[in-house]
Protein backbone atom coordinates (compact mmCIF):
# COMPACT_ATOMS: atom_id res chain seq x y z
CA UNK A 1 0.00 0.00 0.00
CA UNK A 2 1.66 3.69 -0.91
CA UNK A 3 1.83 6.29 1.23
CA UNK A 4 2.46 6.49 5.00
CA UNK A 5 1.51 2.64 6.99
CA UNK A 6 -1.68 2.60 8.40
CA UNK A 7 -1.85 0.82 12.08
CA UNK A 8 -3.55 -2.49 13.09
CA UNK A 9 -4.22 -3.50 16.74
CA UNK A 10 -4.24 -7.36 16.36
CA UNK A 11 -6.04 -9.37 19.09
CA UNK A 12 -4.82 -12.60 19.52
CA UNK A 13 -3.42 -15.08 22.46
CA UNK A 14 -1.00 -16.98 20.06
CA UNK A 15 1.40 -16.17 17.26
CA UNK A 16 0.03 -15.81 14.23
CA UNK A 17 2.51 -16.20 10.67
CA UNK A 18 0.34 -13.89 8.65
CA UNK A 19 1.28 -10.93 10.72
CA UNK A 20 4.50 -11.24 8.62
CA UNK A 21 2.27 -10.17 6.05
CA UNK A 22 0.76 -7.31 7.56
CA UNK A 23 3.89 -6.29 8.71
CA UNK A 24 4.55 -4.89 5.00
CA UNK A 25 0.96 -2.52 4.81
CA UNK A 26 0.40 -1.71 8.54
CA UNK A 27 2.45 -1.09 11.92
CA UNK A 28 1.08 -3.95 14.53
CA UNK A 29 0.12 -3.29 18.07
CA UNK A 30 -0.62 -6.08 19.66
CA UNK A 31 -2.50 -7.37 23.16
CA UNK A 32 -3.93 -10.77 24.28
CA UNK A 33 -7.34 -9.84 24.99
CA UNK A 34 -10.13 -6.46 24.44
CA UNK A 35 -10.05 -6.71 27.93
CA UNK A 36 -6.88 -4.37 28.45
CA UNK A 37 -7.48 -2.45 25.07
CA UNK A 38 -9.32 0.69 26.77
CA UNK A 39 -5.87 1.38 28.38
CA UNK A 40 -3.88 1.92 25.39
CA UNK A 41 -2.84 5.02 24.73
CA UNK A 42 -3.74 6.53 21.59
CA UNK A 43 -6.70 4.24 19.97
CA UNK A 44 -8.34 7.10 18.04
CA UNK A 45 -5.63 6.98 15.26
CA UNK A 46 -6.13 3.12 14.74
CA UNK A 47 -7.75 2.14 11.27
CA UNK A 48 -8.24 -1.74 11.99
CA UNK A 49 -9.60 -3.85 14.89
CA UNK A 50 -8.03 -7.43 13.85
CA UNK A 51 -9.56 -10.08 16.31
CA UNK A 52 -8.34 -13.50 15.94
CA UNK A 53 -11.27 -16.22 16.48
CA UNK A 54 -10.60 -19.13 18.75
CA UNK A 55 -12.17 -22.40 20.12
CA UNK A 56 -13.11 -21.11 23.86
CA UNK A 57 -16.11 -19.54 23.18
CA UNK A 58 -17.94 -16.92 20.88
CA UNK A 59 -16.36 -13.48 19.76
CA UNK A 60 -19.35 -11.67 20.25
CA UNK A 61 -18.37 -10.58 23.99
CA UNK A 62 -15.36 -9.04 22.63
CA UNK A 63 -16.63 -7.78 19.36
CA UNK A 64 -19.23 -5.72 21.46
CA UNK A 65 -16.57 -4.36 23.97
CA UNK A 66 -14.55 -3.15 21.15
CA UNK A 67 -17.07 -1.74 19.67
CA UNK A 68 -17.89 0.38 23.06
CA UNK A 69 -14.84 1.88 23.16
CA UNK A 70 -15.69 5.54 21.82
CA UNK A 71 -12.17 6.07 20.75
CA UNK A 72 -12.46 2.95 18.44
CA UNK A 73 -15.82 4.01 16.94
CA UNK A 74 -14.51 4.65 12.90
CA UNK A 75 -11.72 2.03 13.31
CA UNK A 76 -12.84 -1.46 10.99
CA UNK A 77 -13.39 -4.63 12.54
CA UNK A 78 -12.41 -7.65 11.20
CA UNK A 79 -12.81 -10.99 12.76
CA UNK A 80 -9.60 -13.77 11.45
CA UNK A 81 -10.49 -17.69 11.52
CA UNK A 82 -7.81 -19.75 11.99
CA UNK A 83 -7.75 -22.93 10.51
CA UNK A 84 -11.02 -25.40 11.93
CA UNK A 85 -12.60 -22.51 13.71
CA UNK A 86 -15.47 -20.75 11.82
CA UNK A 87 -17.96 -17.79 12.76
CA UNK A 88 -21.48 -17.48 12.76
CA UNK A 89 -21.83 -14.09 9.86
CA UNK A 90 -25.18 -13.16 11.58
CA UNK A 91 -24.13 -12.89 15.29
CA UNK A 92 -20.85 -11.15 13.92
CA UNK A 93 -22.36 -8.57 11.83
CA UNK A 94 -24.99 -8.16 14.64
CA UNK A 95 -21.54 -7.34 17.12
CA UNK A 96 -20.50 -4.87 14.52
CA UNK A 97 -18.58 -6.34 12.62
CA UNK A 98 -16.96 -5.25 9.35
CA UNK A 99 -15.85 -8.07 7.73
CA UNK A 100 -14.73 -11.49 8.31
CA UNK A 101 -11.03 -13.23 6.55
CA UNK A 102 -10.10 -16.76 6.92
CA UNK A 103 -6.67 -18.92 6.98
CA UNK A 104 -7.84 -20.03 3.68
CA UNK A 105 -7.23 -16.94 1.92
CA UNK A 106 -3.88 -16.02 0.35
CA UNK A 107 -1.20 -13.12 1.55
CA UNK A 108 -2.14 -10.77 -1.51
CA UNK A 109 -6.33 -11.39 -0.93
CA UNK A 110 -5.71 -10.96 2.63
CA UNK A 111 -3.73 -7.81 2.33
CA UNK A 112 -6.23 -6.22 -0.57
CA UNK A 113 -9.42 -7.08 1.72
CA UNK A 114 -7.97 -4.88 4.80
CA UNK A 115 -6.82 -2.23 2.62
CA UNK A 116 -10.01 -2.01 1.08
CA UNK A 117 -11.00 -1.57 4.67
CA UNK A 118 -8.81 1.40 4.64
CA UNK A 119 -10.65 2.70 2.00
CA UNK A 120 -13.86 2.87 3.58
CA UNK A 121 -12.66 4.30 6.90
CA UNK A 122 -11.06 6.82 4.64
CA UNK A 123 -14.21 7.40 2.92
CA UNK A 124 -16.55 7.30 5.62
CA UNK A 125 -14.39 9.70 7.69
CA UNK A 126 -14.84 12.11 4.48
CA UNK A 127 -18.56 11.83 4.68
CA UNK A 128 -18.75 12.19 8.35
CA UNK A 129 -16.68 15.53 7.64
CA UNK A 130 -19.11 16.86 4.94
CA UNK A 131 -22.19 15.57 6.88
CA UNK A 132 -21.18 18.16 9.89
CA UNK A 133 -20.75 20.93 7.38
CA UNK A 134 -23.94 20.32 5.94
CA UNK A 135 -25.93 19.37 9.46
CA UNK A 136 -24.72 22.96 10.57
CA UNK A 137 -25.50 24.78 7.47
CA UNK A 138 -29.02 22.97 7.56
CA UNK A 139 -30.17 22.75 11.45
CA UNK A 140 -31.49 26.06 11.35
CA UNK A 141 -32.82 26.23 8.13
CA UNK A 142 -35.09 22.94 8.26
CA UNK A 143 -35.40 23.21 12.01
CA UNK A 144 -39.29 23.07 11.33
CA UNK A 145 -39.30 20.56 8.39
CA UNK A 146 -41.32 17.28 9.25
CA UNK A 147 -40.39 13.96 8.57
CA UNK A 148 -43.05 14.04 6.09
CA UNK A 149 -41.71 16.99 4.08
CA UNK A 150 -38.61 14.98 3.71
CA UNK A 151 -40.79 11.97 2.28
CA UNK A 152 -42.51 14.30 -0.29
CA UNK A 153 -39.31 16.33 -1.59
CA UNK A 154 -37.80 12.92 -2.38
CA UNK A 155 -40.93 11.58 -3.83
CA UNK A 156 -41.06 15.30 -5.93
CA UNK A 157 -37.22 15.15 -6.95
CA UNK A 158 -36.76 11.45 -7.97
CA UNK A 159 -38.69 11.74 -11.12
CA UNK A 160 -35.53 14.04 -11.79
CA UNK A 161 -33.07 11.10 -11.52
CA UNK A 162 -31.90 9.71 -14.58
CA UNK A 163 -29.89 6.54 -13.02
CA UNK A 164 -29.52 4.64 -10.51
CA UNK A 165 -26.72 6.34 -9.14
CA UNK A 166 -28.33 9.90 -8.67
CA UNK A 167 -31.82 7.67 -7.14
CA UNK A 168 -29.29 6.36 -4.33
CA UNK A 169 -27.91 9.53 -3.22
CA UNK A 170 -31.29 11.06 -3.80
CA UNK A 171 -32.25 8.40 -0.79
CA UNK A 172 -29.29 8.77 1.23
CA UNK A 173 -29.80 12.92 1.05
CA UNK A 174 -33.09 12.26 2.46
CA UNK A 175 -32.11 10.08 4.72
CA UNK A 176 -30.23 12.08 6.68
CA UNK A 177 -33.40 13.59 8.13
CA UNK A 178 -33.43 10.98 10.50
CA UNK A 179 -30.45 10.40 10.91
CA UNK A 180 -29.71 6.96 10.39
CA UNK A 181 -27.20 5.35 8.43
CA UNK A 182 -28.06 2.67 5.71
CA UNK A 183 -26.84 0.43 2.83
CA UNK A 184 -28.75 -0.11 -0.08
CA UNK A 185 -29.39 -2.70 -2.84
CA UNK A 186 -30.99 -2.37 -6.46
CA UNK A 187 -32.00 -5.17 -8.72
CA UNK A 188 -32.45 -3.38 -11.45
CA UNK A 189 -33.71 -5.38 -15.05
CA UNK A 190 -30.00 -4.09 -15.73
CA UNK A 191 -27.95 -4.43 -13.30
CA UNK A 192 -27.46 -4.97 -9.26
CA UNK A 193 -26.26 -1.92 -7.37
CA UNK A 194 -24.87 -2.17 -3.52
CA UNK A 195 -23.91 1.10 -2.34
CA UNK A 196 -23.37 2.79 0.69
CA UNK A 197 -23.83 6.51 1.31
CA UNK A 198 -19.77 7.14 0.32
CA UNK A 199 -20.87 5.70 -2.42
CA UNK A 200 -18.89 1.94 -2.08
CA UNK A 201 -20.53 -1.00 -1.44
CA UNK A 202 -19.53 -3.72 1.11
CA UNK A 203 -19.17 -7.22 0.75
CA UNK A 204 -21.12 -8.60 4.05
CA UNK A 205 -24.45 -5.78 3.68
CA UNK A 206 -24.51 -6.98 0.19
CA UNK A 207 -24.85 -10.56 1.05
CA UNK A 208 -27.17 -9.87 3.71
CA UNK A 209 -29.38 -7.91 1.71
CA UNK A 210 -29.64 -10.45 -1.27
CA UNK A 211 -30.09 -13.26 1.21
CA UNK A 212 -33.05 -11.49 2.83
CA UNK A 213 -34.86 -9.67 0.18
CA UNK A 214 -37.88 -12.24 -0.57
CA UNK A 215 -38.07 -12.88 3.82
CA UNK A 216 -40.55 -10.27 4.23
CA UNK A 217 -41.59 -6.43 4.48
CA UNK A 218 -39.46 -6.01 7.16
CA UNK A 219 -36.99 -7.87 8.85
CA UNK A 220 -35.55 -6.60 12.52
CA UNK A 221 -32.65 -7.94 14.79
CA UNK A 222 -31.62 -5.27 17.15
CA UNK A 223 -31.42 -1.84 16.15
CA UNK A 224 -31.16 -2.91 12.69
CA UNK A 225 -33.87 -3.24 10.42
CA UNK A 226 -34.21 -4.39 6.16
CA UNK A 227 -36.78 -3.24 4.38
CA UNK A 228 -37.58 -5.04 1.38
CA UNK A 229 -40.09 -3.55 -1.55
CA UNK A 230 -39.90 -4.82 -4.87
CA UNK A 231 -36.78 -4.40 -6.74
CA UNK A 232 -35.13 -2.21 -3.92
CA UNK A 233 -34.03 -3.41 -0.43
CA UNK A 234 -32.47 -1.22 2.48
CA UNK A 235 -30.76 -2.02 5.35
CA UNK A 236 -30.73 0.57 8.68
CA UNK A 237 -27.79 -0.10 10.77
CA UNK A 238 -29.47 2.50 13.50
CA UNK A 239 -32.74 2.84 14.34
CA UNK A 240 -33.82 4.70 16.78
CA UNK A 241 -34.05 2.99 20.40
CA UNK A 242 -37.21 4.79 21.37
CA UNK A 243 -40.06 2.31 19.90
CA UNK A 244 -42.61 4.89 18.81
CA UNK A 245 -39.78 6.70 16.97
CA UNK A 246 -38.74 3.29 15.43
CA UNK A 247 -41.91 2.61 14.31
CA UNK A 248 -41.98 6.42 12.78
CA UNK A 249 -38.79 5.90 10.66
CA UNK A 250 -40.77 2.49 9.57
CA UNK A 251 -43.44 3.97 8.34
CA UNK A 252 -41.95 6.76 6.44
CA UNK A 253 -38.98 5.69 5.31
CA UNK A 254 -41.19 2.38 3.81
CA UNK A 255 -42.70 4.98 1.42
CA UNK A 256 -39.29 6.42 0.59
CA UNK A 257 -38.24 3.00 -1.05
CA UNK A 258 -41.52 2.20 -2.42
CA UNK A 259 -41.29 5.34 -4.70
CA UNK A 260 -37.75 4.58 -5.39
CA UNK A 261 -38.61 1.02 -6.65
CA UNK A 262 -41.20 3.02 -8.81
CA UNK A 263 -38.84 5.11 -10.34
CA UNK A 264 -36.33 2.43 -10.80
CA UNK A 265 -39.36 0.41 -13.34
CA UNK A 266 -39.45 3.71 -15.01
CA UNK A 267 -35.86 3.79 -15.79
CA UNK A 268 -36.03 0.36 -16.84
CA UNK A 269 -38.76 0.98 -19.41
CA UNK A 270 -37.05 3.71 -20.40
CA UNK A 271 -33.85 2.22 -21.00
CA UNK A 272 -36.73 -0.72 -22.66
CA UNK A 273 -37.62 1.95 -24.97
CA UNK A 274 -34.51 3.54 -26.42
CA UNK A 275 -33.17 -0.19 -27.30
CA UNK A 276 -36.60 -0.54 -29.17
CA UNK A 277 -35.95 2.63 -30.72
CA UNK A 278 -32.95 1.54 -31.94
CA UNK A 279 -34.19 -1.72 -33.07
CA UNK A 280 -37.05 0.45 -34.88
CA UNK A 281 -34.52 3.23 -36.35
CA UNK A 282 -32.09 -0.40 -37.59
CA UNK A 283 -35.25 -1.86 -39.59
CA UNK A 284 -36.33 1.60 -40.91
CA UNK A 285 -32.48 2.21 -42.47
CA UNK A 286 -32.49 -1.62 -43.56
CA UNK A 287 -36.56 -1.47 -44.95
CA UNK A 288 -34.93 1.85 -46.86
CA UNK A 289 -32.05 0.12 -48.17
CA UNK A 290 -34.03 -2.78 -49.27
CA UNK A 291 -36.59 -0.47 -51.14
CA UNK A 292 -34.32 1.20 -52.98
CA UNK A 293 -32.57 -2.41 -54.22
CA UNK A 294 -35.99 -3.01 -55.85
CA UNK A 295 -36.25 0.12 -57.06
CA UNK A 296 -32.88 -0.10 -58.57
CA UNK A 297 -33.50 -3.68 -60.05
CA UNK A 298 -36.79 -2.71 -61.37
CA UNK A 299 -34.84 -0.06 -63.27
CA UNK A 300 -32.27 -1.75 -64.61
CA UNK A 301 -34.82 -4.31 -65.75
CA UNK A 302 -36.86 -1.76 -67.45
CA UNK A 303 -33.54 -0.47 -69.13
CA UNK A 304 -32.55 -3.80 -70.22
CA UNK A 305 -36.05 -4.27 -71.57
CA UNK A 306 -35.78 -1.49 -73.59
CA UNK A 307 -32.63 -1.92 -74.64
CA UNK A 308 -33.43 -5.97 -76.18
CA UNK A 309 -36.59 -4.03 -77.58
CA UNK A 310 -34.29 -1.70 -79.66
CA UNK A 311 -31.79 -4.92 -80.57
CA UNK A 312 -34.98 -7.03 -81.73
CA UNK A 313 -35.99 -4.34 -84.03
CA UNK A 314 -32.84 -3.64 -85.82
CA UNK A 315 -32.61 -7.65 -86.46
CA UNK A 316 -36.26 -7.46 -88.05
CA UNK A 317 -34.50 -4.56 -89.68
CA UNK A 318 -32.03 -6.51 -91.30
CA UNK A 319 -33.75 -9.24 -91.75
CA UNK A 320 -36.31 -7.44 -94.31
CA UNK A 321 -33.58 -6.69 -96.34
CA UNK A 322 -34.46 -9.79 -97.70
CA UNK A 323 -36.99 -9.84 -100.68
CA UNK A 324 -38.35 -13.28 -100.30
CA UNK A 325 -38.90 -14.97 -97.17
CA UNK A 326 -37.89 -18.34 -97.52
CA UNK A 327 -38.18 -21.16 -94.87
CA UNK A 328 -34.83 -19.76 -93.57
CA UNK A 329 -35.92 -16.65 -93.51
CA UNK A 330 -38.95 -17.48 -91.43
CA UNK A 331 -36.72 -19.59 -88.89
CA UNK A 332 -34.61 -16.72 -88.55
CA UNK A 333 -37.41 -14.60 -87.49
CA UNK A 334 -38.33 -17.44 -85.28
CA UNK A 335 -35.35 -17.52 -83.95
CA UNK A 336 -34.75 -13.85 -82.99
CA UNK A 337 -38.35 -13.88 -81.22
CA UNK A 338 -37.95 -16.72 -79.60
CA UNK A 339 -34.55 -15.21 -77.97
CA UNK A 340 -36.31 -12.03 -76.97
CA UNK A 341 -38.80 -13.71 -74.55
CA UNK A 342 -36.37 -15.84 -73.29
CA UNK A 343 -33.69 -13.02 -72.35
CA UNK A 344 -36.86 -10.81 -71.07
CA UNK A 345 -38.09 -13.99 -68.56
CA UNK A 346 -34.49 -14.15 -67.62
CA UNK A 347 -34.49 -9.91 -66.55
CA UNK A 348 -38.00 -10.51 -64.78
CA UNK A 349 -36.65 -13.75 -62.75
CA UNK A 350 -33.97 -11.62 -61.21
CA UNK A 351 -36.40 -8.95 -59.98
CA UNK A 352 -38.39 -11.77 -58.53
CA UNK A 353 -35.30 -12.66 -56.44
CA UNK A 354 -35.16 -9.12 -55.36
CA UNK A 355 -39.00 -9.02 -54.41
CA UNK A 356 -38.81 -12.52 -52.32
CA UNK A 357 -35.35 -10.55 -50.37
CA UNK A 358 -37.93 -7.70 -49.35
CA UNK A 359 -41.17 -10.25 -48.28
CA UNK A 360 -38.48 -11.70 -46.05
CA UNK A 361 -37.49 -8.69 -44.47
CA UNK A 362 -41.63 -7.41 -44.13
CA UNK A 363 -42.00 -10.64 -42.43
CA UNK A 364 -39.31 -10.53 -40.05
CA UNK A 365 -40.59 -7.15 -39.46
CA UNK A 366 -44.42 -8.30 -39.15
CA UNK A 367 -43.21 -10.92 -36.56
CA UNK A 368 -41.49 -8.34 -34.40
CA UNK A 369 -44.41 -6.06 -34.27
CA UNK A 370 -46.67 -8.86 -33.55
CA UNK A 371 -44.86 -9.54 -30.17
CA UNK A 372 -47.39 -9.37 -27.25
CA UNK A 373 -45.49 -6.94 -24.31
CA UNK A 374 -41.76 -6.11 -23.98
CA UNK A 375 -39.23 -8.06 -25.69
CA UNK A 376 -36.35 -9.04 -23.58
CA UNK A 377 -32.93 -7.26 -23.37
CA UNK A 378 -31.33 -10.23 -24.86
CA UNK A 379 -33.97 -10.38 -28.04
CA UNK A 380 -33.73 -7.04 -28.65
CA UNK A 381 -29.61 -6.79 -28.77
CA UNK A 382 -30.12 -10.25 -30.97
CA UNK A 383 -32.50 -8.15 -33.43
CA UNK A 384 -30.00 -4.80 -33.36
CA UNK A 385 -26.75 -7.61 -34.09
CA UNK A 386 -28.95 -8.84 -37.14
CA UNK A 387 -29.36 -5.40 -38.57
Amino acid sequence: MAGAKRRLLLVCTDELPVVVALETDFIITCVDTADGVATLPALDVLDILFLVASERGSITPQCEMLRDISDLESASLIIYCPDGIQVDPMEAFNAGVDDIVDASMGETELRARLQKEVFHKIANEQLKSRLRQANDMAFSAMSDTSDLGANVQFLLHCHECGNLDELAQLLFSSLMNYQIRCSLQIRSTFELKNIEENGLAKDLESRLLWELKDDGRYIDFGRRCIINYGCVSLLVKNMPEDEKRYSAVKDNVVSMVQGMDARVHSIDGSKMLEMEKEVMQGLGRKMQQVVEQVDEGYQKVMASCAELVESMSARVDEATMFLDLTEQQEEVFTSIMSDGVTNINALFNQGVKIDESFRRLIERLNNIFDTEGHMTPDELQNIIARL
